[in-house]
């Protein structure tokens, strides 16, 4: 029992860093394309928050599992982490499409109302993060992703 607790834990911990990670690198770019219509700063900003975000929960993902995917000759079973990624991201696709919406429609509106690029960034996926993090954790459950060793 608690080691499946600690398998939440930590894929909290991990898109919570994550999170933390897009946030910073999304502020920045949201301030350098300030001069961009509103539409183009929140779709350029999303599309860096995604690619960050991607980035970081898979490397982080794979640091806290890498001795699950480990060959007996001490190579990295690739396909099995490959495999594993898809299932978790895909577990948690419901919260992205939530968070997707949430954090676009925030961003420009905030932007439409005369926030300054990188708070309106921030603000926005601050509330869509904490939308999101419900979201996975109802679904995680919901799915019993943790449910017989997985």
């Amino acid at each position: 029992m608690l080691k499946k607790y600690s398998k939440y834990f930590s894929l909290n911990k991990n898109i919570l860093i994550a999170f933390a990670a897009s946030i910073i690198i999304s502020a920045i770019v949201a301030q350098i394309l300030s001069e961009q219509a509103a539409y183009l700063n929140t779709s350029y900003t999303l599309l860096v928050d995604y690619v960050v975000y991607f980035s970081t929960f898979g490397s982080l993902y794979y640091l806290d599992n890498r001795k699950k995917y480990l060959l007996e000759s001490g190579k990295t079973d690739k396909v099995r982490l490959k495999h594993d990624l898809i299932k978790i991201v895909t577990s948690l696709g419901i919260g992205e499409i939530i968070y997707t919406i949430v954090r676009w429609f925030l961003q420009y509106y905030f932007l439409t109302i005369n926030y300054d690029a990188y708070l309106a960034s921030i603000v926005s996926q601050v509330i869509s993060t904490i939308v999101y993090m419900i979201v996975i954790n109802l679904s995680v459950k919901m799915t019993r992703l943790y449910k017989d060793g997985n």
